[in-house]
Order: structure tokens, then C-alpha cells, then sequence
């Protein structure tokens, strides 16, 4: 498990086309912390997939990705990711909540919402003024009490009316949903259960609400209309074990990693699958940086699956991060032989592989992690690593200068940029992307000097 600071900004592209958003909302957008692990993203998938397949949307493209804070929230900023902070994930009680989550961010993509939410924001914006800028990105973003705060005092009839679209917008998302849970035959208690959850989040009492200064409906309306769909369509759910084991995998994963490891081992006899428990034993061993016992239980764990990927990824970096780097190398390529298409193991065994030595070999790996997945900061700095260690300093300026981007350090990113110009052949690969995030660094700085 890696905790990664990137922008919310999806590619390099999405940086040219939103980098003046970016520029005004530096609090909102910049250096979000992502937890990224195979094991947690793969489970979030099987949780997912019905639900997005019943939204009309393609299971191969939008994925599920965790984003390190303790709030409970949800959002989507493009068409190809669902984020989920980790608060809400280890907040819910059941896989039915936290599909109901997901159903209601895939609706937002599947109903066009964003497109018609960045024409409402310009609209909002030529209206009000760029004053009113971070309000409105801090609405968009589903903080609807925040953008009230940073909204007093400023031109408010413009965020009104740019919250009243947003408002209409959850409301549809929320009935969509239902539709997609039911399709997708996931029992729609889950949502209700959802809305209960978020009811007891409110902190401010109803008369002291204004609706049309919130993002979402109230908790109440929002509670009432999945109960009303409740009670219209019923619930005809089977039950569904393999949703049940994934959702106790990624909660029991996220918790060993981010609670004391003494809370886990107290926790974990609760387990019901027996090869979850000796996963979370596992991790909370290695933090308390007792190896024995880590291996003893992830080996107890492969005893029982034997041929999943992710307990062997977990065996490798447990081994990886105790130095063990040869046996390390060999935990990650079972790994990757068993899920050869997996971006973040492919990862991993690519950093094990740098740190054993095997540089040109490594570099095959990261490149090819790097191609199935771009927005992983630690393999970008592990693959200008190795590019630099080959000698081949063009290409480990343009690697670098793209990771910066995806942080949102475009002055950085444009320093690498430029010199990955310098070197690199014109027109290759390597300088094409250098070139775009120099573009994008560019237009930031104009921005900035704009605002001035």
C-alpha cells in the first residue's frame, strides 16, 4: 500500500484544458494524498462492476480510487474515476452502502453531469466575477458548507443559482442510483441505510440551513425518496457472498494499514474469512516491524489462496520494505505472473527489481506499469530512477516533469519540461510529453500573472 500526493486532475491532457480551474483553486484540487494498493482498487472493482454496468458505463474505464481522508465523502471530477475517501469506506456497515455510494457518483457520469456542471461554473463565473471562483470549486467538489463560508460576503446570487443546478443534479444522481442498485439486483436497504449514515454527519441544525447554499438535498429529503423507492419496488436482492468477502477485504485492508496495529490485532479475531484475518495480521505485524510474524501470517493467508495475486503483491512488499530484496523479487513476479495485467503490481516488482539491481529489466516493467496506469507518483519517481541509472537523462527529466503535473507543481514540472526538450530527439515519444506538460506549466504561469 503506497499513499501517493497528486492532483485530482485525471492526465496531462485534462491539466491543458483545466490548468486556469487549477490555478484559482490551489486548496480544493492541489496534492490530494491517494491510496493506492492492487488488493483494495481490485475489490473496489468487484464491488463496482454491476453497478456499473447497469449505468450504461464501460467496466474497463472507470475505476474506483481511494482518497486519504477521514471525512465522509464521495466525488467525481471526471469521466473516469470514482473517489472515495477512506473515512467513508471504513464508516459504512455494509457492501450495500458503499455500492449505493458508488451508484450514486456513477450516475454523475453516466447523466452527463459534469459537462453541464462546468457550463453552469463559467456561466456562474462570467456572472459573478473570479472572486466567487473557489466557492464554486469547492460546491462542484460536494462542499456545499464550505462554499457558503467562502461565499459570505462575496457576489452570492451567482453560487445560489450555480448551486441550485448542482442541487438538481444530486436529486437525479440519487434516483438513478436506485435504478442502477435495482437493476444490478443490490438491495436498495443499503441506500436508505446510506442516508441514515449521512443524517447523523449533519452539523448544523435545519433552521439554520439555507437549501439553496447546500450541494445536496437534504439528508432528510434524500431519506425519504430512497424509502419511498423502497417501498414502490421492494427489495428482491439474494444475497451475495463474494460482494460480502471483497467489501470485509477492503475494509479489513485499509484499517490494518491506516489504525495501530494494536487495534487490528484485537480486531481481527472477528474476521469471518479466515485468510482476511491473517492479511490484517500480517500488515500489522510488519508495522510493529516484526517480520517473523508478518511472514508466518501472509504465508498462513497464501496457504489458503494460494494463487491470488494480491497476498503474494502484500508478501513482496513486506519483504521489499525489510530489505529481503532477492526474496522480494520473487514474491512480486508470482504476483505478476497471476495478474500480468495489474499496473500496480507490475509496479512493485518493478521497484523490487531496481532495487536488486536489474535495472534494464526494471525498466521494462515501469514502462509497461507506466502505460496501463499514469497517475501512480511512485512509479513515475521509480521510473526517472531508472532512466537515470541507464544513462538516458532525457527521458528521466520528461518522467519526472510529468510527475510533477499530476501533482500539480506545474513551475516544477515546466523546469523538467524544458530540460527534457533539450536532450530528447524532437518528435519522439518522450518529447511529445515533455512538450504537453510545458504547455500546460506555461498557461499556468500566464494564468497566474493574469490574476495579478
Amino acid at each position: 500500500m503506497a499513499f501517493e500526493r497528486g492532483s485530482r486532475l485525471a492526465s496531462i491532457p485534462a491539466i491543458l484544458l483545466a490548468v486556469t480551474l487549477w490555478m484559482a483553486s490551489t486548496a480544493q484540487s492541489h496534492a490530494q494524498s491517494l491510496i493506492r494498493d492492487p488488493d483494495i482498487e481490485h475489490g473496489l472493482r468487484e464491488l463496482a462492476f454491476p453497478i456499473l454496468r447497469a449505468a450504461g458505463l464501460n467496466t474497463n474505464r472507470v475505476r474506483v480510487m481511494v482518497v486519504k481522508d477521514g471525512t465522509f465523502n464521495a466525488f467525481v471530477i471526471d469521466y473516469n474515476t470514482i473517489y472515495l475517501n477512506h473515512g467513508l469506506i471504513l464508516t459504512v456497515d455494509s457492501p450495500e452502502m458503499l455500492q449505493a455510494v458508488i451508484a450514486h457518483e456513477a450516475a454523475h457520469i453516466a447523466n452527463g453531469h459534469l459537462a453541464r456542471r462546468a457550463e453552469n461554473l463559467r456561466a456562474a463565473q462570467r456572472a459573478a466575477g473570479f472572486g466567487t471562483a473557489l466557492a464554486l470549486i469547492a460546491a462542484a467538489a460536494g462542499g456545499g458548507e464550505a462554499a457558503a463560508g467562502i461565499a459570505a460576503g462575496t457576489q452570492g446570487a451567482a453560487i445560489r443559482s450555480f448551486l441550485g443546478h448542482t442541487r438538481a443534479e444530486e436529486s437525479s444522481a440519487d434516483r438513478s442510483a436506485a435504478s442502477y442498485l435495482r437493476w444490478a439486483e443490490i438491495s436498495p436497504i443499503g441506500m436508505v441505510e446510506l442516508h441514515r449514515k449521512f443524517a447523523g454527519q449533519e452539523l448544523l441544525s435545519e433552521i439554520n440551513q439555507d437549501p439553496y447554499m447546500r450541494s445536496h438535498p437534504t439528508s432528510r429529503e434524500r431519506l425519504r425518496a430512497a424509502e419511498e423507492f423502497l417501498y414502490q419496488f421492494g427489495d428482491r436482492a439474494k444475497s451475495n457472498p463474494n460482494a460480502d468477502y471483497w467489501f470485509a477485504r477492503v475494509k479489513g485492508k485499509l484499517s490494518a494499514f491506516l489504525r495501530s496495529p494494536g487495534w487490528t490485532l484485537r480486531r481481527a479475531k472477528e474476521e469471518t474469512a479466515q485468510d482476511i484475518r491473517l492479511m490484517r495480521e500480517a500488515a500489522a505485524h510488519h508495522q510493529n516491524r516484526n517480520l517473523s510474524a508478518a511472514r508466518a501470517a501472509i504465508d498462513g493467508a497464501l496457504a489458503i489462496r494460494p494463487d491470488d495475486p494480491f497476498y503474494h503483491e502484500l508478501k513482496g512488499q513486506i519483504l521489499l520494505e525489510n530489505l529481503r530484496v532477492s526474496e522480494a523479487v520473487t514474491a512480486y513476479a508470482k504476483a505478476s505472473e497471476l495478474a500480468p495485467t495489474d499496473a500496480l503490481i507490475m509496479a512493485g516488482y518493478g521497484r523490487a527489481l531496481l532495487a536488486d539491481g536489474q535495472t534494464t529489466k526494471a525498466l521494462q516493467v515501469l514502462e509497461s506499469a507506466r502505460a496501463r496506469d499514469y497517475r501512480n507518483g511512485r512509479l513515475m519517481q521509480d521510473l526517472g530512477m531508472a532512466y537515470s541509472k541507464v544513462g538516458n537523462n532525457g527521458m528521466a527529466s520528461a518522467v519526472t516533469a510529468e510527475r510533477f503535473a499530476l501533482e500539480g507543481r506545474l513551475l516544477d514540472a515546466g523546469i523538467h519540461a524544458r530540460r527534457a526538450i533539450g536532450q530528447l530527439p524532437e518528435g519522439s515519444t518522450g518529447w511529445q510529453r515533455a512538450q504537453d506538460v510545458l504547455i500546460a506549466a506555461e498557461q499556468a504561469e500566464k494564468s497566474k500573472r493574469n490574476r495579478k
